[in-house]
């Protein structure tokens, strides 16, 4: 049974049991948003881009196979793996956290971390698991180094946190809970009005991607969670192979017209990408991967 956030009133504990309590089976097909769902068929990994840089919230990348017995080639097992991307991203959270609250008092970050990482790692995700999250925290960090000015960082990294906090594959409403949810859990942990507003707004954001002009923040997250999109041909089809797998519970036809549906929404926008650096590198790329994945879902 998974702890709920220290200090909860005892209506905010059922508000979190509820919105955590799990998937409990197909209720409808409602709601199809087909790129957005996935974490692996098992063993696959987003591409996540090699972060530099000491800013709050980034991973700080030591030799392989450091502090472990066997030497920096040693194999890690599952279990290890697991426990050390965990701790990273832990620790990536409690640095974000208190850097957005810029040295004002207020409770310990870490059980707030290990509830987030806990939703993350529900059994019904297939792709919004702490993979997708890793890698939207690393594209946050990459657009940063490659030129990004402007705009709130550590709130943004706070909304990729929150972004997929609520998934259910079968639900409409996950993005609009994930923002609920962001509300009631800053607002505690020490944040301010104006910056739990933004974080939840930015969370609301992706259910379009579709950032107005000049919203650095959201610009920002925007690109980081399409980044998939544009990964490498190999990555992408197994990107694809498991958004299939998160909605197995959609009939083989319906699927096809659903996700071809997407797919061509997103190759009719003018621009997939927002930040100068993600419609330079990824646009191309991406636009490639979906228009290939289109062309297999409508051949005869």
């Amino acid at each position: 049974m998974r702890a709920t956030f220290r200090g909860t009133s005892e209506g905010l504990r059922k508000d979190f049991r509820e919105d955590f309590r799990g998937f409990r089976g197909f209720r409808g097909f409602r709601g199809f948003r087909g790129f957005r769902g996935f974490r692996g068929f098992r063993g696959f990994r987003e591409e996540g881009a090699h972060v530099r840089g000491r800013s709050a919230g980034r991973a700080r990348a030591g030799p392989p196979g450091s502090g472990r017995p066997g030497g920096q080639n040693a194999p890690m097992t599952a279990i290890e793996d697991s426990a050390t991307e965990t701790g990273d991203l832990l620790r990536r959270w409690n640095a974000t956290l208190l850097a957005a609250r810029a040295g004002r008092g207020g409770p310990d970050p870490t059980p707030y971390g290990h509830d987030l990482l806990g939703r993350w790692a529900e059994p019904q995700r297939r792709y919004h698991t702490t993979a997708h999250l890793r890698a939207v925290l690393d594209r946050i960090d990459e657009l940063t180094d490659q030129g990004g000015e402007g705009g709130e960082l550590e709130l943004v990294r706070l909304a990729a946190w929150f972004h997929d906090a609520v998934y259910r594959p079968d639900r409409s409403e996950n993005e609009e809970r994930s923002a609920a949810l962001a509300e009631r859990a800053l607002r505690e942990a020490g944040l301010t009005e104006r910056e739990v507003a933004e974080v939840a707004r930015l969370v609301r954001l992706t259910v379009t991607h579709d950032p107005a002009e000049g919203d650095l923040n959201g610009e920002t997250l925007c690109d980081a969670d399409l980044a998939i999109l544009a990964t490498a041909p190999d990555t992408y089809r197994g990107y694809a192979a498991a958004v299939r797998e998160e909605y197995a519970f959609v009939p083989d036809d319906a699927f096809r017209e659903g996700r071809a549906a997407v797919l061509r929404h997103l190759l009719a926008l003018p621009r997939l990408f927002r930040t100068p650096y993600g419609a330079a590198v990824w646009e191309e790329q991406a636009r490639e991967n979906m228009e290939k994945e289109l062309a297999e879902l409508t051949a005869d």
